[in-house]
């Protein structure tokens, strides 16, 4: 299973990819949200997980919004600790409260895809 992790804190996003891939999972990472969505244009991940609040000009919410318009059954997990903005997730995904631990995200990965997972 190929997973895209969105992550700005350097140190979570490794701890998350070497949880992940320490699992069998496939996993591609950005740090904020225009990489993401360079991501999402070119579909190549079967799970989106990612943080709300990242830098620049698009956020968490966004960013699952727009690959849900190229892939509308996209798993999504949100991790978040603090969102200025009302949330408004997109249908059938997860929200995770940061901080979690290793198992928390790859449990939430397997509920959200148990076909791939």
């Amino acid at each position: 299973m190929r997973i895209l992790l969105v992550e700005d804190a350097p140190l979570i996003r490794e701890f998350v990819v070497e949880a992940l891939r320490e699992e069998g999972f496939h996993v591609v990472h950005a740090a904020n949200g225009e990489e993401a969505l360079a991501w999402c244009g070119r579909r190549v991940v079967d799970v989106l997980i990612t943080d709300v609040k990242l830098p620049g000009s698009v956020d968490g919410w966004q960013i699952a919004e727009r690959c849900r318009e190229h892939d509308p059954g996209l798993p999504v997990i949100y991790a978040t600790g603090f969102s200025p903005v009302a949330p408004r997730p997109v249908p059938g995904s997860l929200t995770l409260q940061k901080p979690y631990r290793p198992e928390d995200i790859v449990r939430a990965v397997r509920r959200v895809a148990p076909d791939q997972a």
